[in-house]
């Protein structure tokens, strides 16, 4: 290990619905976690949208009160990492003031943008080109189209585009600064070249300069200034390090940096990572290629828009004030299949491996005897067949990978852990540290500030597996048929969405 004087390093992790601080040493130990929960807005079907400020107000709160639990025995931050969700867009005027509110990367406004792009450019150029598989409403390009012909003076007033962790970064460091990483499914940003694409810059009608200036991997993009120190409790000077979209960086703080370990990664969206040494296409352009952490390397990473938020969703809606311990715990009870009763999981459309954009959710083989345990169980055995779905597309791209790690809020939940290790009929192995996200963030900082050399000996370091999960190959047959069952139905359902 190297040697170095003791340090600390504190990271923000923006999701859908929460920002999450979290200081770590340089061991990766968490010395603390703050979240900081907030509900994007949907003023219309289709739309999600949240002012940004809402972000910096939870970004200043969620720092204050991971410093203030680490103060009585001291805390000696040395750099910020920033990682964040993708294809959040937040439009600024000259002076950094945000336009508009940021429109979430659920929002599906723009589809009729999404089909006319899908029209002028080759589906199979755009996927050379950006990693993105399929043109969908989620993209930043789909949004910029959407407000250059439904709000003309805000495309007019519009000096940035940035993504939610680059506002992050902005507002730490007064500088427009943003990882590669973040930026593949802008599908504006060229995978090869790691700059913007100009073909679909001129198209939309964008400037280069409008952008921020692209950095990383492991980089500085600039310090906390006086008034970020002032709003955060931050000593002005510390450097601050961008860092790639969340999946990517929870996979890296799994020790995900060479290929072999595949990450599941069950949030309020599903994704999993597997990482590569070169741009892995798939000739049937069922998952996205991203940029890694670490140079030289690629992340293929199949992804589904809504997972834990379904249960979330459900807790909220139907939970009678039960926590999420509560709310699962007699679902323990119900046999695997949950007595004939499936979930379609597409709360907001379908990813990877059958990409749908008009897809939803829907309950199938509900009757009188069905409880709401059954409803929960329904719901965790969906989103564990949903990751069995992109291990077998994995497979079939040769990247079936040794190990596979859980990650995510999921990854507390015993019950949930059991079932995806029987429905995929594999171990599962979980880490040490339950939040890999904000550790991947903490390790490229350590990297970027030069606590480590490189991302070998910082993850070397920092990762740590915690224990293996076994499947119980009795309780996996048992699924078999379920997992079938649940593939035809998708089969059946998603034409018929995409039909109308």
């Amino acid at each position: 290990m190297a040697s170095f004087k003791p340090v600390d390093i504190l990271t923000l992790d923006v999701g859908t619905t929460a920002l999450k601080a979290a200081i770590f040493d340089a061991h990766g130990r968490l010395r603390a976690t703050a979240a900081c929960e907030y509900q994007p807005a949907k003023p219309r079907p289709d739309w999600m949208e949240l002012d940004p400020e809402v972000y910096w107000e939870a970004a200043c709160r969620g720092i204050k009160s991971a410093l203030d639990a680490c103060r009585q025995d001291g805390v000696d931050i040395r750099a910020v990492g920033v990682t964040s969700q993708g294809e959040t867009l937040i439009v600024l005027d000259g002076q950094g003031r945000p336009l508009r509110p940021a429109i979430v990367w659920l929002d599906t406004r723009s589809a009729a943008e999404a089909v006319e792009l899908a029209r002028v450019f080759d589906p199979a150029e755009v996927y050379r080109i950006t990693g993105q598989q399929e043109m969908i409403p989620a993209w930043p390009a789909t949004r910029i189209m959407w407000l250059r012909r439904h709000e003309p003076e805000i495309f007019a007033r519009a000096a940035k585009y940035l993504l939610v962790g680059d506002y992050l970064v902005f507002r730490l460091t007064g500088r427009f600064i943003s990882d590669r990483g973040l930026n593949p499914s802008t599908l504006y940003f060229d995978l090869n070249t790691g700059a913007w694409w100009p073909a679909m810059l001129e198209y939309l009608g964008l400037r280069a300069e409008q952008l921020p200036e692209l950095s990383g991997p492991a980089a500085v993009a600039g310090a906390v200034h006086a008034a970020a120190a002032r709003d955060t409790g931050l000593t002005a000077g510390i450097p601050v390090a961008p860092a790639p979209i969340d999946q990517v960086c929870g996979a890296l703080g799994a020790g995900s940096i060479n290929p072999g370990v595949i990450t599941e990664n069950t949030g309020a969206a599903l994704a999993l990572a597997a990482t590569t040494l070169r741009p892995v296409l798939d000739p049937q352009r069922r998952v996205g290629v991203y940029m890694h952490g670490v140079p030289g390397r690629y992340v293929l990473l199949p992804w589904a828009p809504t997972a834990g938020m379904a249960l979330r969703w459900f807790r909220d809606e139907f939970g009678d004030g039960a926590d999420y311990d509560a709310l699962c715990r007699p679902a323990a009870e119900v046999a695997p299949g949950a007595d004939g009763l499936w979930l379609l999981p597409h709360f907001s459309g379908a990813g990877c491996p059958h990409v749908s954009a008009r897809a939803r959710a829907a309950f199938l083989g509900l009757t009188l005897n069905h409880t709401r345990a059954h409803l929960v169980r329904a719901l965790l055995e969906a989103v564990a067949f949903m990751v069995r779905g992109n291990l077998e597309m994995l497979a079939e791209m040769g990247v079936a990978g040794t190990e596979l790690r859980s990650l995510g809020g999921a990854s507390r939940s015993a019950l949930w852990l059991q079932i995806k290790a029987d429905v995929c009929r594999r171990d599962l192995v979980t880490m040490e540290c339950a939040e890999a996200t904000s550790l991947g963030a903490a390790l490229l900082a350590a990297v970027a500030v030069g606590v480590y050399p490189d991302h070998a000996a910082a993850c070397a370091a920092m990762v740590r597996p915690q224990k293996v999960v076994r499947h119980d190959p009795a309780t996996a047959d048992l699924y078999e048929p379920v997992y079938q069952s649940y593939c035809e139905l998708e089969k059946k359902a998603l034409p018929e969405f995409d039909a109308g």
